[in-house]
């Protein structure tokens, strides 16, 4: 286990009968627990911690913590470190949808109601035209609510990714997918909370990403880079790309951890960072507006390309937004405890990936902080 954990003094003391010890080593500072408060955090982390190594929680790589805008806890474990760039997998999509609210501040983008197969004409003919296809908008693909048969959580769907990705032409195949259909046994639209049905498609972020290349005339990780991540101090990403060169937007993207806490905090800045605006504050909140129902029986929501979930800790409910990803990454923010936090994990494809990552969160993180 690799750590980073830092104090303004080094800190002895003992539990479950370790002895901790952490020293400085980076800009970034930890401040040193001064009251029972911070030293009860400590206590509930540690205890994470303990799980860890014994492989109770298993293949995590870091948590972080950034609590009212400073830098309270960070640990790597196993094969992670500072320097690693965690592969997120979808967790990614959260942030085409911040480039996305860029692309419209630039103009490039109208609106998240303009249709979006205007933007690949020379596609044309589309398979399988049916009379929605010309009214998917972006605000659909944002929403998980397309009317393509596209769904990554259904094997046999016409869009599963894993099918994209065996093609050479990743927005044709999006582009040609059949119509969807609501089978007779799941609610009709009308009778569901926001009037849409959930269907993850990475198909139709990859074509959000597309279409953001195709209107501002760059590809996406030079745009992120210009618009984004310069101002930001992030240097170090790594994008996948399609087999035609276009850069994956809907998952895949590879970060340091302390580059990724940074994308939370400017999330719970409202879009600023280091008191600039790189992203309008209308956006942020139109991001983390509830919209669609993600996991009706888990009360998981969803707003554009953020998770929602609702936590009952300490018999309070907390509100937490969340970009995740396939092997348990997750970004968390929560605004009103001004608290974001990340758990990366390379337990890809597992049964327990997700689940290990909220309850890392919700019964470790989320109690160190409320005490």
């Amino acid at each position: 286990m690799k750590t980073t954990f830092r104090f303004a003094t080094q800190i002895k003391y003992c539990l479950l009968g370790v002895l901790l010890c952490y020293a400085a080593k980076s800009q970034l500072t930890l401040s040193t627990p001064h009251n029972n408060s911070e030293s009860d955090r400590e206590i509930k982390l540690v205890a994470m911690e303990e799980k860890i190594n014994k492989k109770e929680f298993k293949k995590i790589t870091s948590v972080l913590v950034q609590h009212k805008g400073q830098l309270v806890y960070e640990k790597y474990f196993n094969s992670g470190g500072a320097d690693t760039l965690n592969d997120i997998r979808s967790a990614g999509k959260s942030l085409t949808a911040i480039l996305f609210g860029i692309a419209l501040a630039d103009k490039a983008i109208p609106s998240v109601d303009s249709a979006i197969l205007p933007y690949f004409q020379d596609k044309k003919p589309f398979a399988h035209p049916f009379p929605a296809k010309s009214a998917i908008s972006f605000k659909d693909l944002l929403t998980m609510s397309s009317s393509l048969e596209c769904n990554d959580w259904e094997q046999y769907s016409a869009g599963n990714e894993e099918r994209m990705y065996l093609r050479k032409d990743w927005e044709q195949f999006v582009l040609d997918l059949p119509e969807r259909g609501i089978p007779p046994w799941q609610p009709k639209l009308e009778q569901r909370k926001y009037g849409r049905s959930y269907s993850y498609c990475t198909g139709g972020v990859f074509l959000i990403g597309s279409a953001i290349e195709r209107t501002t005339g760059k590809k996406l990780d030079q745009y992120a880079q210009e618009k984004l991540f310069n101002p930001m101090g992030i240097k170090q990403v790594k994008w996948p790309v399609s087999p035609m060169g276009i850069i994956q937007g809907g998952g895949g993207v590879q970060f340091r951890s302390r580059d990724l806490i940074k994308i939370g905090q400017l999330m719970l800045n409202n879009g600023q960072f280091n008191k600039k605006q790189l992203v309008k504050e209308n956006w942020v909140d139109e991001m983390l507006r509830r919209r669609n129902v993600a996991v009706a029986d888990r009360n998981i929501e969803y707003g554009y390309l953020w998770w929602i979930f609702d936590f009952e800790v300490q018999n309070k409910k907390i509100t937490a937004y969340a970009a995740s990803g396939n092997g348990g990454n997750y970004l968390f923010i929560v605004p009103e405890l001004h608290l974001t936090a990340l758990v990366t994990s390379q337990a890809y494809n597992t049964s327990y990936m997700h689940q290990q990552s909220q309850s890392i969160f919700k019964d470790s993180i989320l109690p160190s902080i409320l005490n």
